[in-house]
This record gives C-alpha cells, structure tokens and sequence, in this order.
C-alpha cells in the first residue's frame, strides 16, 4: 500500500501537571499550565512516520483540532517527520463543547477529502480517557478498525495488527482504508531533533473550519460539573489476622 495517512494529534494538559478544577466547577484550569501532545498520538505519529522512512506510505498529514496554540501541537508532529499538517480551527464554547463525535466526524471528512488510506489515532487522550475516536471515525466511514494496536504490519492492501485484550493479544488482518489506535507498546515515540524543530517551521499548515467541511458541530451532551476526587483517608496496619478482623467488624465492613 502507498498512499497517505492522517494522524490525529491531540494537545492537552502535560502528564505531569497537577490538575485543578476551576473555582465554578465548570471545568479544569487551563489559563497558564503547560501542555503538549498526548502521549497516545506521540506513538501514532511515530508509527506512521516510521511506515513512510520504510517506503510504505508516501505521505504523512497531521491533523488538530482547536483553538490557535494547537499549530504547537502540530508542529511537534512535523519534527517528528510529518509531511503537513491540517489545522481545524475550533474556538471559545465550540472548543469546550468539543467531544469524540464532532472529531470523528471532521476526520472522517477530511479522510474522504485527503483521499487517505489510512487514519491512525491514539487510542485514547489522556484528558478524557473517553477511547471513542477511532471507533467513531470507523463508523462514520464504514472502514474496517484495528485498535489498541501493540504491532502494524501493512500487506498490500491488507494491514495485520496485533491488538492488546483483556487475555492476551489478537491478531487481525483488515483491508484498506481503514482506521487504526495506537497502544502504549506499539513503539517508543522519537525525541524531535533541533535541526528538524527548524524544518518543521517551514512545512505548511492548512487552516479549515467545520464549516468548510460542512460539518454540524453541535454537541448532544452537557457537562453538568466537574469535581475533585474525595480525598483518599490514611491506611491502619495491623499485626495479625485477628487484629484485621477486629478493624473490619469496628468499621462495619463485617
């Protein structure tokens, strides 16, 4: 298979950040903290910038969803070795009410635009854990899926993947087009280099709106508030069985 392939690259809160819920409850702190691409479409571009150096594909396109600073997000890709990126410009309360469904609808879009043969996906973000995406794009297009992919083989027009299940691993072969997301063990993403940070800033990015794609981003789903986890209580240790039965029985767990 030689063709092209789109790379969803998601920016969101670093890691390794302290999350802190907004004063209102609306939400999480944003203003401020520092972000970067999620560490699931880190391996996804990896993955699909690793297919092109083996003359697999001819050409990679990342794709970000959001307000301007996304182009940050984007060009981390570009260092990592994609061609282009694509830049949806989702802003204010459209942004906040962003969700699985409307960026699988604007990736299926641009799928059909791009004529792509492939989309590769994180599997999940790890700001809303929702794992729905890459279903979603499937669906939407009604393309074959191969997630939590831990290894990607393309066989002509056929790609073998290796998927991460509750027993084990599995082992599928699907035809192209089709949609793909990224497990943590497929790859070690690359470390962008200062010379290809430079070239990166060269590489175009393409500015669309939803409505360009006449897309309808309305969203079917309300966030009624966001809360802190209760805080978790301190542990007793005991010496003995009968000691832990005692606790148990004091506390009304028996």
């Amino acid at each position: 298979m030689s063709g092209r392939v789109l790379v969803g690259v998601k920016r969101v809160i670093d890691y390794a950040v302290k999350i802190r819920v907004k004063p209102d409850n609306s939400g999480v702190v944003t203003d401020g903290v520092k972000h970067s691409m999620n560490p699931f479409c880190e391996i996804a571009v990896e993955e699909a910038v690793k297919m092109k150096e083996k003359k697999l594909i001819k050409e990679v396109v990342a794709v970000s969803c959001g307000p301007q600073q996304a182009q940050e997000t984007i060009r981390t890709a570009l260092a990592m070795g994609a061609d282009r990126g694509i830049h949806v410009e989702v802003s204010g309360k459209d942004f906040d009410l962003l969700g699985p469904l409307q960026v699988s609808k604007i990736m299926a879009a641009l799928a059909k635009k791009e004529d792509a043969q492939l989309i590769i996906l994180g599997k999940q973000a790890i700001d809303g854990d929702c794992n729905q995406t890459g279903q979603m794009t499937a669906a939407l297009l009604d393309w074959p899926q191969g997630t939590f992919a831990s290894e990607v083989s393309l066989e002509g027009d056929k790609v073998k993947v290796v998927r991460e299940i509750d027993g084990g691993l599995e082992t599928i072969r699907i035809n192209t087009p089709a949609v793909l997301t990224a497990d943590l063990r497929l790859n070690t993403p690359r470390y962008a280099t200062l010379p290809n940070i430079m070239k990166a800033k060269k590489k175009k990015i393409e500015k669309v709106k939803p409505a360009d794609l006449g897309l309808d981003m309305t969203s079917r789903l309300e966030v009624l508030r966001v809360d802190e986890p209760p805080q978790r209580l301190a542990g007793v240790k005991v010496e003995t069985v009968a000691d832990l039965v005692a606790k148990l029985r004091e506390t009304g767990r028996l």
